[in-house]
């Protein structure tokens, strides 16, 4: 790895002075040693999501590499924390099984009319639209509804009305 590190360190110190080729170079390279460090650890498409997240974060934190440190050092603890963060995500979902004589409620029926009612908010104006869903779906107060929307509470109020009787309008 002290080879290898010498040399990615020195494409890294060209590519911080603008070298384009220098730093794609280096990141074919590091894309080659990431893809059989992660083969070794993580399933495939794990694998290959954390290959993915630790060139970003490489990309995106490459001003904060000093070159009078070990650049092998560097690029071994990011990929470490990504393999981290991809161990925990797995376990943070991971399956459970399910007994199969599981009764399970039909939900279609609370989706359309889910559905039905984004349909008629939808054509309301915005500005109705959005404080009918915040004090009548969410349950805020007037005063809170005032403070998310921009609009004064005495226009909360209005807005509230009005939508209220256009969709009482469009549904008969």
């Amino acid at each position: 790895m002290n080879v290898r590190s010498e040399r990615w360190r020195f494409l890294m110190m060209k590519a911080q002075t603008g070298d384009s080729r220098a730093y794609e170079q280096l990141l074919r390279e590091l894309d080659a040693w990431l893809s059989r460090y992660y083969a070794l650890r993580l399933p495939h498409a794990a694998a290959q999501d954390a290959r993915q997240d630790t060139l970003l974060a490489i990309h995106t934190k490459r001003h904060t590499y000093a070159p009078s440190r070990s650049f092998g050092a560097w690029v071994v603890a990011i990929a470490r924390y990504k393999w981290i963060d991809r161990i925990r995500d797995a376990s943070r979902y991971a399956a459970l099984e399910l007994d199969e004589d599981i009764a399970v409620e039909d939900h279609g029926g609370a989706a359309l009319s889910a559905a039905a009612l984004d349909n008629l908010l939808g054509r309301l104006k915005p500005a109705q639209e959005s404080v009918i869903r915040l004090v009548k779906l969410k349950g805020l107060s007037i005063a809170r509804a005032s403070g998310a929307t921009g609009q004064s509470a005495a226009l909360v109020k209005v807005n509230i009305h009005r939508g209220l009787k256009k969709l009482a309008a469009l549904v008969s």
